[in-house]
């Protein structure tokens, strides 16, 4: 489990993520970054993450993914 908390305003709108030290420290471990950076960051670990969960799931055949992109 993550632990990623949400922040959220007197309206209950979500205004901030707080994201764990270790997680951060993961994801970007160089002290100075840009906006860029950090857009890249999380999406590289996203995208890990899904591949290391990928690969642990059976492959579908070419009509079962067809019906699976089409929902």
């Amino acid at each position: 489990m993550l632990n990623i908390e949400y922040l959220t305003n007197k309206d209950g709108d979500v205004s901030a993520v707080v994201i764990p030290i270790e997680l951060w420290r993961q994801m970007l471990p160089n002290q100075e970054f840009s906006v860029a950076q950090l857009a890249d960051a999380v999406e590289d670990y996203c995208m890990n993450k899904a591949m290391n969960k990928a690969v642990n799931t059976p492959l579908l055949d070419r009509s079962k993914a067809l019906a699976y992109l089409e929902e």
